[in-house]
């Protein structure tokens, strides 16, 4: 099984989150995002992952292009970087790491987390995961039959014709197949809505035979944008909580304070007078003094003290007092 992550935006709509780190590195609950979404997938796929390939941007740095290559190695894969220069589209997005495309496929692209509680149907030649939303405009969005195999895909329908939108994960049982219907879009420029397009290819992959069936997942969780990724934090600490995880690591130094959970606390954590909780994860390094703190994500090495603090986001190596707030910091940030 391959694992192919195309992940080359640094996702404008998190700055200042993202002006040093691109958006899949950012930690909720503890790990990256996109380190999260590729344990869950092989968690679920029911066999070893051979290589995690990811499409990034061409700028994204060498640290940036170790740590996934690290995170690939968690799993005993082969981590495999590739570019994509310009935003030409998801098709081609994906052919960017065309040499990948071989044999057992899963694509996931690397915005969003997600609970499921299904294995793998490896038999299959092609599943779509998609979930129920109440404006399906924004999505990719999928059409079925009474057999529930999926008989349409269509691209940000303007008007009304499913709510199933497409999750942004998938399953190809034969990648060299993907592989040259992409390859046929390219080369004969067939665009939607002028970017190369996965539906058009899924679309023609249908028409020769192809069945691609629905995959739900129990809970779907956006990572879009500061909010949308708080409340994402909160629903993985309390899945966290319900497994029995280890939330807590022993090296916290904790003084005349309460920690309400679900809480996640990383390595080398001070807590002086406090009150955090519920719904917090702090990263490495650092210190929370004379404050309170729920419902938000502190990244590591970040100082907060004499503050009240909810539904915020609060880089690396920050230094931040002051009063009650909701806040969006990005990474060596300071404030007094």
């Amino acid at each position: 099984m391959r694992i192919i992550v195309p992940m080359a935006g640094m996702g404008k709509r998190m700055r200042p989150h993202t002006l040093t780190v691109p958006k899949p590195l950012i930690p909720v609950a503890g790990k990256p995002i996109v380190q999260k979404i590729i344990e869950d997938l092989a968690h679920v796929c029911g066999t070893q992952i051979e290589e995690v390939a990811y499409i990034i941007g061409p700028t994204f740095g060498a640290e940036v292009e170790k740590q996934l290559v690290e995170v690939a190695g968690k799993l005993g894969a082969k981590g495999s970087i590739y570019y994509q220069h310009e935003p030409l589209g998801t098709a081609h997005a994906i052919m960017c790491a065309k040499e990948s495309l071989d044999g057992n496929v899963l694509v996931v692209f690397a915005d969003t987390l997600f609970k499921a509680d299904f294995t793998l149907d490896r038999e299959q030649d092609g599943i779509i995961w998609v979930q129920k939303v109440e404006d399906p405009r924004p999505f990719g969005v999928v059409k079925v039959d009474a057999n529930n195999t999926i008989t349409d895909f269509v691209e940000k329908p303007e008007q009304f014709v499913s709510d199933l939108a497409i999750i942004g994960i998938y399953y190809f049982k034969d990648g060299a197949y993907l592989r040259s219907e992409l390859q046929y879009l390219l080369d004969n420029d067939i665009k939607e809505k002028g970017e190369y397009q996965l539906t058009n290819g899924l679309e023609n992959m249908k028409t020769k035979g192809t069945k691609f069936v629905p995959g739900q997942v129990t809970e779907w969780l956006d990572c879009g944008n500061k909010n949308a990724t708080v409340y994402t934090n909160s629903r993985i600490l309390a899945f966290m909580q319900d497994a029995g995880e280890k939330m807590i690591d022993d090296s916290l130094k904790q003084e005349n304070s309460v920690i309400i959970p679900p809480c996640y606390i990383g390595k080398n954590v001070s807590i002086k007078n406090a009150i955090v909780g519920p719904n917090v994860s702090i990263g490495d390094g650092s210190s929370i003094e004379k404050s309170v703190v729920s419902n938000s994500i502190i990244q590591k090495s970040t100082k907060i003290s004499n503050a009240v603090i909810d539904n915020s986001m609060i880089g690396s190596s920050v230094e931040y007092k002051g009063t009650a707030r909701d806040l969006s910091m990005g990474d060596f940030s300071t404030e007094q």
